[in-house]
Order: structure tokens, then sequence, then C-alpha cells
């Protein structure tokens, strides 16, 4: 990618037309729209143009090719996923390093020299196809798997013996959004799938009409057994979950990315076996933990903004019958197992983890000790298992797979990952500032130990704030690096997100999504105020969500920041709702048919408010052309129109990744490649001496 190049800045050639929309009375322009015709021959041609221009840009930074050393060499470790237990045999996820994708493996004992059970590197030259989903039978003998393409959401799934590692004729199709799950006599398994899209339209069209189906091993998917579907609910989508004593079909509902889902069952024993709407009010999150036969526990944040977990008798399922097992606490409870008949509970304590393990009437028996303030995620098992897995990180502790013993409550380290750096040579501090309406709102700052406090250091400021997810303690090699060069990361924990519950995420959703912008900006005047950095050193960045996050900020604030990088980003906020999955974010972001919320959205939409002559801070833009989540078209007339508006020589890029989607099962050399861009735009925007 690195290479000297000597050429001129000159956008391509965005030609304009005269379209406008009139929504609510509103006139409105959108003279970029023929960008949404992805295929066309002039979006092709733009988009090569596009390329050209960032990467010969990009190529000329003198520091491109110490960044690209640098980011490989310390990616060059091994990597674990956690491990689970199926039939007599344990399945994990291992990467060698640079491999473009980790490899599945299998082995009787996790003391012996594991087995390679799907490699996916042996797919394709170019790493672009992703094992993106499995499950393995409850005997341990069948896997089955679902593979994607070059970044997209929909999968092609095929059933594999692990033993010889072949191959069954099973091929099933058109797959999205979701996972699979077997019957106990190993004969087939449980799956979700939207119908065949229009020709043309795979990578464009709105997803509707998701279907559970029944799959049998060694028949066509033609004749799979639709279990469930909801002609008059279109945006209903169906996850099925066998419970481990066989009995029920747990069937979850969801709409979109509402927090609220119902939940419905299917007695597998019956002989009818009738769906029961169980839950279908959709009053609030309801996430099924296991069951005591018709005793079925969930966690749940009905009247417990904060979550808890309640047990319901599905043969009496009255409300007034449900009970309370673990009360909600002031932390929010994350995720909860059933493993050696104790809850293991996963808590966030002002956004890092806590781990509780409590009996089954909920009294707290030992709290899991954590190496420092982190994240941990995994605790699968079975209820009969005495042991149990679990994964570790933080900012500068790369990802350690530990195990626990149920008994004795002891954990050990079982697989720790040996990266060149010495993680005392740099510390982390949580502190605490003001949002614009005095909330109250964490960040975490993470740097080198004893760098200068004089508002001199190049700062990277990341941020998310939606769809109530929690920004957490996490290794990045990225990150690593980035303070390597001398640089401040800063991880602010906007409302939005999931940090402090379901308060904390409708504070920063719908008519109150400018709370998320007014935090993340106060965020950035904090670390100016107090020294950290300065405008010409303030970089800020986000991916999706965190790309919208992005455009926001930097319409509403361009004299702030030096430097901004807008990943695969929601961008055009009047129409969003209409390609792929992208109806679905109605439910955190309002819906630009309602005339409130299109106020709203109007107001802060990226795309819509760009004004003309006006000067930005420098700008790079990366999506790929295949993302059928956050269609590209968002990033394309984002790009356009700020090239066309921008006054002064900061420049604006986008980087258009060919044969990638929203980043979900990227080769690594795509990975790297692209970090390296974003760090060499930052470093000579930033003004930084790389040596």
């Amino acid at each position: 990618m690195c290479q000297k190049n000597t050429d001129v800045l000159v956008y391509p050639n965005s030609p304009t037309e005269e379209h406008i929309d009139v929504l609510h009375g509103v006139r409105v322009p959108d003279p970029y729209r023929w960008l949404e015709e992805i295929d066309s021959t002039q979006t092709k041609e733009w988009i090569e143009a596009q390329n050209k221009v960032s990467s010969h840009y990009l190529a000329a930074i003198p520091a491109c090719q110490v960044i690209h050393k640098r980011l490989q060499d310390l990616w060059n470790y091994e990597k674990f996923g956690v491990p689970f237990r199926r039939g007599d045999r344990f399945f994990f996820t291992r990467h060698d390093g640079l491999q473009n994708q980790p490899v599945l493996y299998w082995t009787a004992s996790l003391d012996d020299e594991p087995k390679v059970l799907l490699d996916p590197n042996e797919l394709s030259e170019d790493g672009t196809v992703a094992l993106t989903s499995y499950a393995v039978s409850e005997d341990g003998k069948l896997l089955v798997y679902g593979l994607s393409a070059s970044g997209s959401d929909w999968q092609e799934w095929h059933v594999r013996k692990v033993e010889n590692r072949d191959d069954l004729k099973d091929h099933l199709k058109w797959v999205k959004f979701s996972g699979a799950s077997w019957t106990h006599d190993n004969q087939g398994f449980f799956y979700s799938r939207y119908d065949e899209p229009k020709e043309g339209a795979a990578y464009k069209g709105a997803n509707y009409y998701h279907k559970l189906y029944y799959h049998r091993i060694g028949t066509p998917q033609s004749t799979d057994e639709l279990v469930y579907e909801r002609p008059d609910q279109k945006e209903w989508g169906f996850s099925g979950h066998v419970t481990e004593d066989a009995r029920y079909l747990v069937i979850s509902v969801w709409k979109g990315t509402h927090r609220e889902n119902g939940v419905f069952y299917k007695d597998l024993q019956a002989e009818k076996g009738e769906v029961v709407e169980l839950l279908d009010e959709f009053d609030a999150n309801y996430t099924f933990i296991s069951n005591d036969g018709p005793i079925f526990y969930f966690m749940t944040d009905h009247n417990a903004p904060m979550s808890k977990v309640i047990a319901i008798d599905i043969t009496d399922p009255d409300r007034s019958n449900w009970k309370e097992i673990i009360p909600e606490a002031a932390d929010v409870l994350q995720s909860v197992s059933l493993i050696g008949n104790m809850f293991i509970a996963s808590y966030l304590h002002d956004a890092h983890s806590r781990v509780l393990v409590l009996d089954k009437t909920g009294r707290v028996v030992s709290e899991v000790e954590l190496p420092t303030i982190g994240t941990v995620y995994g605790f699968d098992g079975r209820r009969q298992d005495q042991e149990t897995f679990y994964f570790f990180t933080g900012f500068t502790t790369p990802g350690t797979i530990f195990r626990y013993d149920m008994k004795t409550g002891r954990s050990t380290a079982l697989w720790a990952p040996k990266v060149d750096f010495d993680p005392d040579a740099y510390v982390t501090e949580q502190i605490f500032y003001r949002s614009k309406d005095g909330t109250q709102v964490p960040m975490f700052i993470t740097c080198k130990r004893g760098l200068k406090r004089d508002g001199n250091s190049p700062t990277f400021l990341y941020g998310y704030g939606g769809f109530g997810a929690a920004l957490t303690p996490a290794f990045s090699v990225a990150n690593l690096v980035w303070m390597e060069m001398g640089g401040i990361y800063a991880q602010a924990n906007l409302r939005g997100g999931g940090e402090y519950g379901k308060p904390w995420h409708e504070a920063g959703m719908k008519l109150n999504k400018q709370n998320v912008f007014d935090d993340f900006i106060t965020a950035a005047e904090w670390l100016i105020e107090n020294e950290y950095t300065s405008t010409p050193k303030l970089a800020i960045g986000g991916d999706s969500n965190g790309g919208l996050l992005i455009g926001a900020c930097m319409t509403q604030r361009p004299d702030l920041f030096g430097a901004c990088l807008i990943g695969v980003g929601v961008l055009d906020m009047l129409r969003f709702h209409k390609f792929t999955i992208g109806w679905a974010w109605i439910s955190d972001y309002g819906s630009p048919e309602n005339i409130e919320e299109f106020k709203a959205l109007l107001s802060y939409s990226p795309y819509h408010n760009i004004e003309p002559k006006r000067a930005y801070p420098p700008t790079l833009i990366t999506t790929g052309d295949h993302d059928d989540r956050v269609f590209p078209a968002h990033s394309f007339k984002f790009a356009a129109s700020l090239q066309s508006a921008q006054h002064g020589e900061a420049p604006v890029l986008i980087s258009i990744d060919i044969n990638a989607g929203h980043g979900m099962g990227k080769p690594i050399a795509k990975v790297i490649e692209e970090q390296t861009g974003c760090w060499a735009f930052l470093a000579k925007n930033l003004a930084m001496t790389i040596d």
C-alpha cells in the first residue's frame, strides 16, 4: 500500500442533479441521489476515481510504511476464542497471528494438540470468505456452519462431519441474522432465513418477512419445515433455541433493534406442538437463560431498568405468578448463564465488568476475581458442567482465555497471548465529566505512562452511543500502535449506549439523540480544557452508528476538531430506512415518516447539514462496496457533498474497499491496510513526528 507518490490532490467530478423530496411540506434537496445506484457504470467509475485519489494521497505520507510494519508486527500473535464442550469434544477458534481468518479446531482434551475442523483461509485467495456462524450437534459429531463472502450479512450454510472434515450435501442459502440450534437426536437444526431477493436487490433491497425453519440432515432446503412465520408482521424476526433438556424450542421474536421483544415456545414432545405465544406484549426485553421443566428463567428489564432474573411457570404464566430470582442491582446486568446449577451473572460497573456467582435462589455465593479493570464474556456451559471458560481483555491486556472451576471458584489462565509490548509502560484512567445538560459521563483515557500534559499530545477520541451497546475496555493492536506513536486514546461512554441500563440508552435515542452528540463534543472540550490535547491535535473517530456520531459532530462543530475518521457511517438520516436492514433502526433513530422525529433527524443528519464554503476538518471516510448493513451510498453521498462544500485545503477523502462489507469477517490483511491509512492520515494532518 505504501509507496512514494507526488500527485496533486484533485477530487473526482461528482455531478449534481436537481432532485428534491418534499417531506412533511419541507423541500429536501438530494443532489447526489444517483450515487445510490451502486452498480451503475457511473457510480463504479466514481468509486474507482475516488480510490485513486485517496490511495495516492495516503501512499505519499512518509509515516505510512513505518505504521504498516508496526501494525503487522504487533498483529502477529496467537489469538483464541472461548472453548465450549459438545459431547466428549471441545471446540474453539485459534488465529496464528496474520492469518486472514480464524480457524475452527476441536480436541478431546484441551491439553492435547487440537485438530483443524474448518479453515476459512482455504476457501478464498484473498481471505474474503469468512466463517460467520456455526453450531455443533449435541453428540459433538456434526457441525453446521455459515460462510459469508466479501463481508456481506448473507450466509450460505453447510454441514460437516467433525471426525473426518467431510462435507455432506446439505446447502442452505439466503440465511441472514440467524444462528442454528440442533435437536438432541442430532438429525437436524432450527435456523432462520429470508426469501430469495429479487435479482439485483441482494445488497440494496429491504429485508422483511423473516421465517423460522427446521432442516433435516440429508434433505434439500426446499423441503425444510416452516416452523413459524408471521405474514402480518413483516418486521418480525425469529431466533430458535432448543432447551438443554431437549423438550422445548424457545423462539425469541425481535422487531428490528427494539430492546423490547417477544418469546414464544413449542413443545417438541407434544404430538401437534403448536407454537405458544408466552410473552407477546413486547413491553420489555426478555432473554431466555435456561429451564427446569416448565419453569423458564429469563433476564429482563421489565419493571427493572438495570435488569433482573425472573422465573415463569409456563403452565401458569400469569404475570402475578412471576417469581423474582435475582433482583435488580445498582449496576446493569448484562448476561446470565446457568452452569453447575449456579447462576453466573455479568454486570457493568461504570463501563467495566464485574461477575457474580449465585445459587438458584439468587443468593450471592462468590465474585469472580478479575485481573484488573476490563471486559469479560463467555461462561457458556451445561447444567452438569463443573467448569466453564471466559475471555478477559482490557486496554493493555490482550484477550486471555480463563478456565473457571465451579467448585473452587478459582480462575486459571488457559491461553494467554504474547504480544511484543510492555503493558506496564501504559496507564489507563477513568474520568467523569459533565455534559452540556449536567449529566455525568464516564471516559477512559489510555496513554504512555508519564506522558506530559501540555496540550500538545495527539489524541484520538472514539465513541459510539447507540442501540444500547456499551463501549468497554478492550485490547486493540491499532490503538496500541497509536499510543506508541505518542498518541492518547480516549473512549467516551456516551448516552445511547448500555453502560447504565435502559435509562442511559433511552436518553440518547429518537428525540434525545442530540444528547449523544453533546456528550461527545463535551468530551472533546474536556480533553482540551484539561490540557491533554488541543484542537489541532485532536482527532475523532467512530464506525457505523459511530460514523453518524462523527458526521454529526463535525458538521455541528467543525472548529473543534483537527481531523475526523468516519467508518461505514449512517449519514443520510432521511433515507436510512429505505435500504437492507435500515428500517430496523427506527427504534433508535425514529422515523422520517413521523413529523416530530423527521424534524429531529433533519436537524442533525450529516449529509443534510453540510454547509457550502465552510472549512471542515481533514476527513477520511471509509466503507465497503458490499456493505449490506449500512448501505455504502451513505458514505458516497456524504463524501461527494463534503468535497464540494469544503473551503480551504483540508483534505476530504473516501476510501472504498472492494469486495468488503460492514466489517464482519474482514481479512486481517485488509484490516491492517485500512488502519494504516487511518493512522497515516492522522499523522499527516495532526503534524505528528513518527520515527
